[in-house]
């Protein structure tokens, strides 16, 4: 990955990113971040617990930095979120490295009550030793932007529904009586109501929500780039064209595109639909939130035949690829060509005066989905 390093930090492949090495002001921390930020602080001296969610393929680069010391102080269970999204090959390698440095780690995906499950029997079996002396105890759920936070409490409230149907509110005498008791005041800019979700009776344990936030700086271009891929940057600040490149970089040096040479050839041998009649779907339907799923096989069919004509673009390039992966303009050029063969691949006009920008926005869109594969694009810290 030390090529990946040097080539994010080369303006002429990657360009300007607006991440600023070594920190600084950064343009996308908006003023209500600032604000939910002091506000998440606040909330942080009243909790008992902290849920702190994590992407699972950026294990380490979506963590919030800046709440890190006083999380350090918590009851804490890191959430891996997306673990359907992530290699499990090397998930457990991430976990046995949380254990390692005592945090408690487990990978989730928020869509599945299994799992959340599981999580919410982590959280009380952490709050055992508190839940003798406090009648009511916060849990209290942080993480930045994209990380699947909002699933994950959507989650919560369904299995809190069915759990104590009726009492999923936490009433703002129980919240001043916690206030109280931790000598705070009220929390800037939120109400006294605080919304919660009774997870469990007697002691009462009620799990809270918070806003996804930003560190007001980001440490290195690469952590913001992994960030960006991840959806936790909005597009627009970094620019689709920047975001691929850097996945096409890793992709490369990790020779991935070579490990789908086989997948790719059993899929051309098989069946492919007439593309002259294909449906009309739009590789936006894939991302999350979004009504339209696939509902017909022709629809399955077309986004596999995509994936493969993508995995085969990339594949053949790199096979016939001559230069060295190390050396910073073989790799630039590498990912020129592979750009090219992505156009065709995907059946973009050769004429389309933004073709790169589209070209990397359905890359973008199959990679986020997990069609291309599960990655982790951060590496796990070597063992001291």
């Amino acid at each position: 990955m030390g090529t990946v390093r040097r080539i994010v930090k080369k303006p002429s492949l990657i360009g300007e990113m607006g991440f600023i090495k070594g920190g600084g002001i950064i343009n996308w921390f908006p003023g209500h971040m600032a604000a939910a930020t002091r506000a998440i602080r606040d909330r942080l001296k009243l909790s008992d617990l902290v849920i702190e969610v994590r992407d699972a393929r950026i294990p380490l680069s979506s963590a919030n930095e800046e709440l890190q010391p006083m999380l350090a102080g918590k009851r804490r269970v890191i959430a891996l979120n997306k673990k359907d999204l992530a290699n499990p090959n090397i998930m457990h390698k991430w976990i046995r490295h949380f254990d390692s440095s005592k945090q408690d780690c487990l990978s989730i995906n928020a869509h599945s009550k299994s799992s959340v499950k599981k999580l919410l029997d982590l959280v009380e079996y952490k709050l055992k030793e508190a839940i003798s002396r406090e009648p009511t105890l916060l849990v209290l759920v942080v993480g930045v932007p994209n990380v699947g936070k909002s699933a994950l409490i959507n989650s919560i409230h369904q299995i809190a529904s069915a759990r104590f149907p009726g009492d999923d509110g936490l009433s703002s005498i129980l919240v001043q009586e916690k206030k109280k008791r931790a000598t705070v005041g009220p929390l800037p800019g939120v109400t006294q109501d605080i919304a919660g979700f009774k997870i469990a009776h007697q002691p009462s344990i009620y799990v809270l929500d918070t806003p996804g936030v930003l560190v007001p700086s980001i440490p290195d271009i690469e952590t913001g780039l992994k960030l960006a891929a991840a959806g936790s940057v909005k597009d627009s600040v970094v620019g689709e064209e920047r975001i691929a490149q850097y996945l096409l970089a890793v992709l490369n040096t990790r020779g991935t595109p070579l490990h789908w040479r086989h997948s790719v050839s059993r899929e051309t041998e098989g069946r492919h639909i007439d593309f002259d009649d294909k449906p009309e779907y739009n590789l936006k339907d894939l991302l999350p939130n979004r009504k339209r799923t696939p509902s017909s096989k022709s629809d399955v069919y077309y986004i596999e035949d995509i994936v493969t004509n993508v995995q085969g673009a990339l594949c053949g390039a790199l096979t016939d690829f001559n230069g060295s992966l190390e050396d910073e303009g073989d790799l630039g050029s590498l990912i020129d060509q592979q750009f090219e063969e992505l156009q065709k691949a995907l059946k973009i006009p050769h004429k389309a005066s933004e073709a790169r920008t589209i070209v990397s926005k359905k890359f973008l869109t199959l990679f986020r989905t997990g069609k291309l594969g599960p990655f982790i694009l951060d590496d796990v810290p070597e063992a001291n």
